[in-house]
């Protein structure tokens, strides 16, 4: 039965209710085959061998939740383990004899049966199985402990999820905090040489779309993944404002399937990269230059690739090419996806660099 259904108050009774008869069943039919084996003629009858077995499962039942309130005022552990465990001792030894003394009662009163001296027939008629009852007040304190310890690593979990997604919105902040300062001041110059080479209506445009970016930043604060649709439209408003920035030395290649356009990825994740490619790809050449972002599903997978035709890497400059932004892509995959997730760089001297990313397809 599922949790959803469960969540029922009147299938939870059902259960409860079917639970305890069952119990009072097997106890029953313990009691009667026993009864049956010892006698050496005729046949025990199983109602009365079930009648008193019921009448101990209905005591349990109504003496759980007493049990359990009991151990939540006086846990075992309190007085150093001493003042609660010979409390709860104690207690377990009176349901014991409460049940076994009331039943011998129910006997005289209700089936009239004569049993000589009371209390020598209490003592006569004592025996192993009626420790029954102080075995399963212990088994209720049990299960008490059992359900707070739940409760504790449910609010622990909890706990960790809130403080994970905390720590995935600090840093998507931080990310954005970070994009912000030289990608502003950047544009902030391009727009000045504009209105300086009398560009107006390009400068106009460019402030446009610059102020279309970070409204579209503003409202993705606080998502911490996004489709690739998405993301996809953040870049190309990114990538517009650095093709004002570089004229013509910047040429975009875009090429995403459109199943991979519905899949599910961390917010901002190819920002960094693209902005690493420029930055180092095409920046640091005197001609024009490409940089390409592509993306397709196979097998279920996710595969995105942010490349450039730049001047590459040699063993020097690794270090310097992954960066910040690179650096904090992987941490990201590493702690969303775990083994899941995979970023590779490539790069050959002459022929531009690319980084791989391969991601489970989330739709």
């Amino acid at each position: 039965m599922n949790a959803h259904a469960m969540q029922n108050p009147w299938i939870r009774y059902a259960v409860l209710v079917t639970g305890w008869l069952g119990l009072g069943f097997i106890l029953s039919l313990e009691v009667y085959f026993n009864s049956r084996a010892g006698m050496k003629q005729g046949a025990a009858d199983f109602v009365e061998a079930a009648i008193p077995q019921f009448g101990r499962v209905v005591m349990w039942a109504l003496m759980a939740p007493l049990i359990l309130k009991m151990r939540a005022k006086l846990p075992l552990s309190r007085g150093h383990w001493f003042g609660g465990v010979g409390f709860h001792l104690g207690m377990s030894f009176v349901v014991m004899a409460t049940y076994y003394l009331g039943r011998l009662v129910s006997y005289l009163l209700f089936w009239d049966e004569h049993v000589g001296g009371f209390w020598s027939a209490a003592w006569r008629n004592f025996y192993g199985r009626n420790i029954i009852d102080m075995a399963y007040y212990w088994a209720v304190l049990a299960f008490g402990y059992g359900l707070e310890i739940q409760h504790r690593f449910k609010n622990e979990e909890l706990k960790a999820s809130q403080l994970e997604a905390r720590l995935v919105e600090t840093e998507l902040k931080a990310l954005r905090e970070q994009m912000r300062p030289h990608f502003l001041f950047n544009t902030l110059n391009t727009i000045s040489v504009l209105v300086r080479e009398n560009k107006n209506d390009e400068a106009v445009n460019l402030i446009a779309r610059l102020s279309g970016l970070l409204r579209m930043s503003l409202d993705q604060t606080r998502v911490p993944e996004v489709t690739v649709r998405q993301e996809m439209a953040f870049l190309e408003r990114y990538l517009e404002i650095q093709k004002a920035r570089f004229s013509d030395r910047l040429n975009i290649g875009i090429a995403i399937t459109p199943d991979a356009l519905d899949a599910r990825i961390p917010n901002l994740l190819l920002q960094p990269l693209v902005e690493n490619a420029i930055l180092h790809g095409i920046a640091t050449k005197s001609e024009p230059g490409k940089v390409e972002v592509l993306g397709h599903v196979e097998s279920g997978r996710l595969h995105l690739e942010v490349r450039d035709d730049g001047p590459g890497l040699e063993d020097g400059t690794r270090r310097a090419r992954e960066g910040v932004g690179l650096t904090n892509t992987r941490e990201r995959i590493a702690k969303i996806y775990g083994a899941q997730g995979q970023i590779s760089l490539r790069s050959e001297p002459g022929r531009g660099v690319s980084v791989q990313i391969i991601l489970p397809c989330r739709t």
